[in-house]
């Protein structure tokens, strides 16, 4: 009797701290669900703008200019042409890709121009948004922590980050028709502004110079808009933006402005649109449409752009219209 007592005792003893820890702890956080929720991380700023900041602080403060369009102001880089009497001023459109000093063609160009007796203007565009992308926010750029260093409360706050807190309410709300309509009305509000600024620098004649996807918009710009002191158009390598229309062989179609279309034939797909845009120009008879071939040269890029800044400062020598001919 005894011993059965002594080891009913023991197993009351063995058995009570399972029992305790099953208790909950009065001190302890309330329930994760009860919990403030996890502040919102803010959106990064557009790729566009994040490239401008980056300008501003590389570049000569001299070369900066910042122009208004409608309610937003952009950053655009300014210099003068380096002879006493300027031929007038060429406003270069970077890709979508691109930023105002873009390394592929614009920001070369942008320094050449003045050389050869013109002004020079580049423009930072909006980012794109026919095809939008997902926005970027500061948890996308934050890098991933190491195996020592992930906690199963660092994965539920990532994962606590609902949808809607990447994209900005007025993203939402719009349709994707409305968002296109958007951004066109963005880009020729500051190409507006770019002929606006070089009108006030007495600049004789204008020039609209596209690359890629910024062919397109100076394209479209004039074809809409037809400004009466902007009567050239220089393409290179144009690209339709995506999600975009009409295509730009129905717009050269509709031009009324001397254009050099300039394009790289060793691009097959290139190449087929630019015979597009030249049979367009072919029915509809434009006598100022001047399309120039040229070799691209990837493993040398310095010749690849003296090549192309020598055959746009020809084709400005010699086909150049001035405005109210």
């Amino acid at each position: 009797m005894r011993l059965h007592s002594l080891a009913l005792l023991g197993f009351c003893l063995l058995s009570c701290p399972a029992v305790w820890a099953e208790e909950p702890v009065e001190d302890a956080p309330a329930d994760s669900a009860d919990a403030p929720a996890a502040s919102e991380r803010p959106l990064l700023p557009e790729r566009s703008v994040s490239d401008a900041q980056t300008l501003e602080q590389r570049l000569d403060k001299r070369e900066q200019q910042m122009l208004q369009a409608s309610a937003e102001s952009f950053l655009a880089l300014w210099l003068p042409a380096n002879v006493g009497e300027p031929s007038g001023a060429v406003i270069l459109l970077p890709g979508d890709v691109e930023n105002a000093d873009g390394a592929a063609a614009v920001g070369p160009l942008r320094r050449k121009l003045p050389d050869a007796g013109w002004h020079s203007l580049s423009l930072t565009l909006p980012d794109p948004d026919g095809d939008p992308l997902p926005p970027r926010s500061a948890a996308s750029e934050t890098p991933a922590p190491t195996d020592g260093e992930a906690t199963n409360g660092e994965d539920e706050s990532v994962a606590d980050v609902a949808p809607e807190q990447t994209t900005t309410p007025a993203a939402t709300e719009l349709t994707a028709e409305q968002r296109r309509q958007a951004h066109v009305e963005r880009v020729m509000a500051r190409i507006d502004a770019a002929i606006a600024f070089a009108s006030q620098q007495q600049a004789r004649d204008i020039v609209l110079l596209g690359h890629g996807s910024g062919a397109y918009w100076a394209a479209r710009y004039l074809s809409e808009r037809q400004p009466d002191n902007v009567q050239n158009l220089l393409m290179v390598a144009a690209e339709l933006p995506a999600g975009f229309a009409p295509p730009l062989d129905e717009m050269v179609a509709q031009l009324t402005v001397a254009t050099g279309d300039f394009y790289y034939k060793d691009q097959a797909t290139e190449r087929m649109a630019a015979l597009k845009r030249l049979q367009a120009s072919k029915r509809a008879k434009l006598p100022t449409y001047i399309q120039v071939s040229m070799k691209a040269l990837p493993g040398n890029l310095d010749v690849q752009q003296e090549q192309l800044y020598r055959r746009l400062r020809g084709w400005l020598t010699l086909h150049i219209r001035a405005a109210g001919s």
